[in-house]
Formats: C-alpha cells, structure tokens, sequence
C-alpha cells in the first residue's frame, strides 16, 4: 500500500506478519525504518528520495602494536627506546624485565575485561592501584617487588615527559623477607663434599658457585684466562658489573685438580666437552645434590647466599660484602649483616640472663 504523502513509499508485511515500509524508484529498493511521520522514517525517506546513500560509520580498527597516548604501554616503548639506564642493563636483567613488564602490561585491569594495563594512562594510576597489584603477589614476594621495580621505570619515564606531577610510587617498598633461596649449612657442605671428591665436574660447578659467589650466568661463562694466579676477573652478566675476585685456597685446590685447563674454552665443561648454559646447571645441581642425598631445595644460587651469610658471619663489612657479590643495592647487601648480628646481639644478650631466676643447688 503506497502512501499519499510519501510517493514510492509503500508499506508491505514481512515474514513475520510485521508492517514495514520501503522506498522503491527505478529498481532500487531502500528500508525504511519505523512509520511515517516519524524523525527515523523522514530522515531515511528524504535521503532515499534524493539519492544519498545511507552510510555506516566507520569500524574501529585496532591495529597491530598501537599504543594509547601516555599510557603505560607508551611509557614503555620510550623506556626501552629512548632511556640511557635502560640500554646500560646486561642482556640477562633487560630480558627478565622486559618479561615481567609484558605480562603487566597484557594483564587485563578487571578480569574478562577488554582493557589492559598497558592501555591505562599514566595520570589514571594511583598508589591504591600499585598497591593493590602488589598484594595480589603476597605469594610471590619476589615477583611483587620486580613488578614494582618495573613500574617505577614506567612511572619515571612518564614525570620526565611531564604527564604526571606526582610519582604513585614515591616511598613505596615490598621489599621481601631474607629468605627465597636457602643458604647451605655445613652439614650440607659436609656432605656434598663428601659425595663429589674433587677432580668431579659437580665438586668444580660447586666451589666455583661457593667461593665465588657467582650467578648461574656467570659459574657457566669463567673462562681460563679470567683465572690469574691469585684472582679471578669477571664482568657480571646481569648487572655488567666488573670485578676482580681473589681466589680461595679450597677453590685453589679444586681448580689444580683440572689437568687440561688451559685447554678448555670454559672451566666447567660436561663430559662431552660442551659448556653448561645457565639453565642446564640448575637442574644438574638438582641432580647431583639429590646423589649426594641433600634435601630438596638446596641449589646453585644458595651457594651464592652461603658464601653472603659466611661474609656477614665473619664480619665482612656491608661494603666488603657488595664488592664480593657485585650488589649495587647497600640494603640488600645489609640483609646478610643483620641477620649475622642478629644473632650475635641475641646470643650477647641471653647470656647476660644465665643466671637469672637460677633456683640454688
């Protein structure tokens, strides 16, 4: 049925027995939506009536690798471009943070939401947030506080480009417990010692962790030319750190014990004459502390520990402590120290009350 008033209007069911309305003129058909007299129905009706097609708005496009502005994401892309700190890291540090910053930076704000933190804009985060995202980690004390540590370059980077005035994170800690990786007793020692004679690729690995205090990078990366006679040169692979060590009379013996050492290419080899990458020493330690019938939990970075604990024990001084272990951070370093006096002030202090409500005979 045409309309009166709307020429090549004309109103038809559909399939479900609904009215509608369409425009028809020279073989072209256009819906039209709603009734006559309505502000849907004219707008369409004039626009059909004079030729104008309908348009679509745009689709919203997100493309590969957009960032919004000032935003964490943004923040981000400038750290690692643009900041001299930044490129100054040794390989080993950039790529654990660049995985801790990633996974951030992907994580969804609210659970089964579309927006993610790296979308977030700087001038949007707030110490609640921070916080916040530090509790959920209470767990995982370790990785808390390298997710603030990521954070804080984020945050950095933003008050230099002058998004933000105030830092979220301004005299925030999470610092964990002196904990994490066990520091070996001497009965373990004892009995590691004992298992793996010297002349053993394990007694090797071992003392060069111990009397090093080397990270697993850097136990697989000693070469014989780093060795002088008395001491030992090495550049930390995750801080870029140089240092000379002197080499223990016990590390000494064990290294005496190598017969073709100027040979080889590393000082810890495998058997096939291949070096030992940084991983594969973590699990041979696992191995070969469960042959010598350790417990779990006793590993090649808790050799490092123990030489920090020894250090503090024997009354290293904090700085004597950050030269040996290459620590840039004095408080981390202080932990070993506080933990050593603790334990001497509290043995001082009991004794004082030996005889206190001694009872006669």
């Amino acid at each position: 049925m045409r309309h009166p008033d709307y020429p090549h209007a004309d109103s038809y069911q559909d399939r479900h027995g609904k009215p509608r309305w369409r425009f028809r003129r020279s073989g072209r058909t256009v819906s039209l939506p709603g009734a006559p007299g309505e502000p849907a129905f004219d707008a369409a009706y004039r626009d059909a009536l004079e030729g104008r097609e309908k348009r679509q708005p745009a689709p919203v496009v997100r493309l590969p690798g957009q960032t919004v502005p000032r935003s964490l994401k943004a923040a981000w892309l400038i750290l690692r471009q643009h900041d001299p700190e930044w490129q100054a890291l040794g390989p080993d540090i950039k790529t654990a943070q660049t995985r801790i910053a990633e996974r951030f930076l992907t994580t969804p704000v609210v659970e089964g939401e579309a927006l993610t933190f790296g979308e977030v804009a700087v001038e949007h985060l707030r110490r609640k947030h921070v916080k916040a995202l530090l509790a959920a980690r209470s767990e995982t004390p370790h990785a808390a506080a390298h997710l603030l540590r990521v954070i804080r370059k984020l945050v950095g980077i933003a008050l230099d480009q002058e998004w933000i005035e105030i830092d979220p994170t301004y005299r925030l800690k999470y610092r964990p417990a002196y904990g994490g990786w066990k520091a070996w007793p001497d009965e373990m020692l004892d009995r590691f010692e004992a298992h793996w004679p010297i002349g053993t690729t394990p007694r090797l690995v071992y003392s060069l962790a111990l009397y090093f205090g080397h990270r697993r990078s850097d136990v697989s990366r000693v070469k014989p030319a780093d060795l002088a006679e008395t001491s030992h040169n090495v550049v930390q692979q995750k801080t870029g750190k140089a240092l000379t060590l002197p080499i223990h009379p016990n590390l000494a013996d064990v290294l005496a014990a190598i017969d073709d050492l100027p040979q080889r290419e590393f000082v810890a080899m495998t058997a096939w004459g291949k070096p030992f990458s940084a991983k594969g020493l973590t699990v041979r330690m696992r191995d070969w502390t469960k042959a010598a019938g350790l417990p779990p939990g006793y590993t090649l970075h808790g050799l490092r520990k123990t030489l920090g604990k020894a250090l503090a024990e024997h009354e290293a001084t904090t700085r004597q402590l950050m030269d040996v272990l290459g620590h840039d951070n004095m408080e981390h370093a202080e932990l070993y120290s506080r933990e050593a006096e603790q334990k001497k002030m509290a043995a001082a202090g009991m004794q004082k009350l030996m005889n206190w409500r001694r009872k006669p005979g």
